[in-house]
């Protein structure tokens, strides 16, 4: 399956873009300048309408490992399976392409994954916004050993408490296998690829370098205003929560009632965060938005019956819920008051 340079085997990285024309190129070229090699490139272009395709021509002159795949706009989830079946490597690693990779940042996700005979090696990231805050970045001191778990642990002590990101990770391709990222969905489809492949793997080490950079857009999915798409995100978690109750049925019963409190918690907030989102609309775009705020106001009723689940959130969230669910076009409009001042 993989090919051998050095007696290191293929790292197959996988870089869907859209319309990157201003910044694909520099994340190419913090990918080619990897202490670690060899590697495979595979640029997905997805439906760009700007320069891009041009740039990925240019760099598949410049660059023999480079190939691109061209594909008519069929989302992120679409592009990086386009990406894993055409995949070549031992191991294979995602990266967006508006973000960076610090040198060694694969070097070191390679000696993770080998030493500690897990399926899938992660760092940490930092996030940036000028290109000055780049430099110097990479210089952390001594290494750390890295945090071992199993995939339950993971679950628990990573996906549950943030670390959903299916970047700045490097996985076994074996261990992949012919699992896929979840198309149709543009919000959180990398937590649901994540809890999707926990029932294939070993386990997870995590290093604490912070070798992926993560370009802050201001115009990113998390960003923009309210868009029917945006409830992806509460579609996310009710699917995560279906995997996990499959899950934990291997668990004792205090830890299933645990992880079911948490999945649920998760799901409330992501509730909230989407009426946030309409709050922030004009009145009148509001009204047009309404089964979207009826679809929202229904699933707060039914999900704060979960037990534990409204005791596990903030004491902030917890008056948000009670005021959104007693008197949802109050909370709209307090909450749409609030943004503008």
């Amino acid at each position: 399956m993989g090919q051998f340079i050095n007696e290191k085997p293929l790292i197959s990285v996988i870089v869907p873009v859209y319309n990157g024309q201003d910044y694909l190129r520099k994340c190419i070229v913090s990918i080619e300048e990897q202490t670690y090699a060899p590697l495979q490139v595979i640029i997905i272009n997805d439906g760009s309408t700007d320069r891009t395709g041009e740039v990925c021509r240019e760099l598949e002159k410049e660059y023999q490992n480079i190939q691109t795949i061209e594909m008519k706009d069929e989302g992120v989830s679409a592009a990086r399976n386009a990406g894993l079946d055409r995949a070549e490597g031992d191991f294979v690693t995602f990266v967006d392409a508006d973000d960076r990779l610090l040198p060694e940042t694969l070097c070191r996700l390679y000696e993770c994954i080998t030493e500690t005979d897990r399926d899938i090696a992660g760092c940490g990231f930092f996030t940036w916004e000028r290109e000055e805050e780049l430099a110097g970045r990479g210089d952390e001191g001594e290494k750390k050993p890295p945090v071992l778990y199993t995939p339950e642990a993971f679950l628990e002590e990573g996906i549950l408490k943030g670390n959903s990101r299916c970047w700045s990770k490097l996985y076994r391709a074996s261990a992949v296998g012919e699992q896929r990222f979840r198309q149709g969905i543009t919000i959180g489809e990398d937590m649901l690829f994540l809890v999707d492949l926990l029932s294939r793997i070993s386990g997870v080490a995590e290093i604490s370098y912070q070798g992926y950079g993560y370009f802050q857009n201001p115009g990113g999915a998390m960003n923009r205003a309210f868009s029917p798409r945006y409830m992806d995100q509460i579609t996310c978690w009710e699917l995560a929560r279906d995997e996990i109750s499959r899950m934990k049925k291997k668990m004792p019963g205090e830890k299933r009632e645990q992880l079911q409190r948490q999945a649920t918690a998760i799901l409330l907030t992501s509730i909230m965060l989407t009426v946030g989102k309409l709050a922030f609309l004009p009145a009148k775009e509001r009204k047009k938005q309404r089964e979207y705020i009826c679809l929202c106001h229904d699933k707060i009723r039914k999900e704060i019956q979960t037990p534990g689940a409204f005791q596990a959130l903030s004491r902030g969230y917890r008056w948000k819920i009670r005021l959104f669910r007693a008197m949802p076009g109050v909370y709209l409009g307090l909450y749409h008051i609030r943004k503008f001042f």
